[in-house]
């Protein structure tokens, strides 16, 4: 888990659920859990967004109440979609589960599916090659950060993406011809 370099069990990262945080998200974890509400759309959201292919796990909330029913039928709808998808781990295929934040009802076999998870990764190698994989793309997002930084904090290069940006948008300057010349002022 993530918390295990710093001594704890582990850590839990909540995204806002629209966009390519999820990706990143999943990208740095051991355990990518999407939480959904059963009858709110969604379930076509979700698929449309490709979250589901990112999933560890899918957890449908509020199964209490008048909602039961809403919540094992897109338990149902997100399980026949992953049916259609390739599992990314030839250890796990992800489970959906439904469970109540109210009352708490679901919520030891959510977790207990959490566990069962590393177990098994772990068991298959899986896990080290997942975390092999996460140093390697965080590498490449601080170098990605870093040649941002200096594209932002150089003024010369700055006054050059301006000009070139303008170029561009004009049409004088071909999108590749501006990037050769922005990478020479990098040393590149």
């Amino acid at each position: 888990m993530v918390g295990e370099p710093a001594g704890s069990d582990g850590v839990m990262a909540e995204t806002v659920g629209i966009g390519q945080s999820e990706t990143a998200v999943a990208d740095m974890t051991d355990f990518f859990l999407v939480m959904m509400l059963p009858g709110a759309g969604d379930e076509l959201q979700g698929l449309k967004k490709g979250i589901v292919e990112l999933a560890d796990m899918i957890a449908v909330n509020k199964a209490d109440g008048d909602n039961i029913a809403r919540a094992k039928l897109a338990a149902a709808d997100y399980r026949a979609a992953l049916n259609i998808l390739t599992p990314h781990s030839a250890s796990w295929s992800p489970p959906v589960v439904t469970y109540s934040a109210l009352t708490g009802k679901g919520i030891p076999d959510l977790w207990a599916h959490v566990l069962a998870h590393k177990e098994k990764m772990t068991a298959s190698g899986e896990l080290a090659a997942r975390r092999r994989e996460q140093q390697v793309k965080w590498m490449w997002t601080m170098l990605e950060e870093r040649l941002t930084a200096r594209l932002r904090s150089d003024p010369a290069v700055r006054a050059k993406l301006r000009q070139a940006e303008a170029a561009v948008a004009a049409g004088r300057l071909a999108p590749t011809l501006a990037v050769e010349e922005i990478a020479v002022l990098l040393g590149g």
